[in-house]
């Protein structure tokens, strides 16, 4: 006996809600290993650009949990629309404090004329998230789309924006190492504070694609 179409509806949102949660759990898993070489790495090469790139990744941690977290409530209307709201203010938030914390050390390495030491390190995790990052962002939009999640949506944003500073650390790391531009660290991390404080603030606004 066929399925209704109502029944099949559900069962087919049930499945891309499937879907999201595991690619939340490798973004998490993916991004929390990230943190930690990143972090490390730059810690050691005195790298902004770097420590910022894994902080950016513990930011992103906290968004796919607030991903999640918005899945988890997704059976109820109205428990879909709360969680919609408090999903994008909190991503939206983590946006703005990865902003504000990106160009207070990065000025701060400027004027004190920091020169950072040479990642390879660095470099070579940078251009492994560059190819990561696109793939995982273009499944997770996939999902957005399907369950009309606007919250789902700037979380998937923050993954591409990811991908964006992996390419800026990669430049600035290798320009550094190449060329000794020490000064192309800090100005790539600067680079990177326009388009996650837009993010954020989209996020906040409740402004993206599949927001209602």
């Amino acid at each position: 006996m066929e399925a209704s179409p109502a029944a099949a509806a559900v069962e087919s949102r049930a499945d891309q809600l499937r879907a999201g949660r595991r690619l939340q759990y490798l973004t998490i898993g993916w991004n929390s290993a990230e943190c930690v070489v990143a972090v490390g790495a730059g810690l050691v090469a005195g790298s902004i650009a770097l420590v910022g790139f894994g902080v950016d990744s513990a930011i992103e941690v906290t968004s796919s949990l607030a991903a999640l977290w918005r899945l988890s409530r997704d059976r109820e209307p109205a428990h879909r629309e709360t969680a919609e709201r408090r999903a994008l203010q909190t991503i939206g938030v983590c946006f703005l404090l990865l902003a504000a914390y990106v160009l207070y050390e990065s000025i701060e390495v400027l004027v004190e004329g920091r020169a950072p030491e040479r990642s390879l390190v660095g470099i070579a995790l940078a251009a492994l998230s560059l190819l990561v990052m696109p793939l995982l962002a273009r499944f997770k939009r996939r999902i957005a789309s399907r369950l009309g999640s606007g919250a789902l949506e700037a979380e998937t944003r923050q993954t591409e924006t990811c991908a964006w500073l992996s390419a800026i650390v990669v430049v600035g790391l290798s320009l550094n190492a190449g060329l000794g531009w020490w000064w192309a660290d800090p100005v790539a991390a600067i680079a990177m504070v326009p388009l996650i404080a837009w993010e954020g603030l989209q996020a906040l606004r409740g402004r993206t694609c599949c927001a209602g």
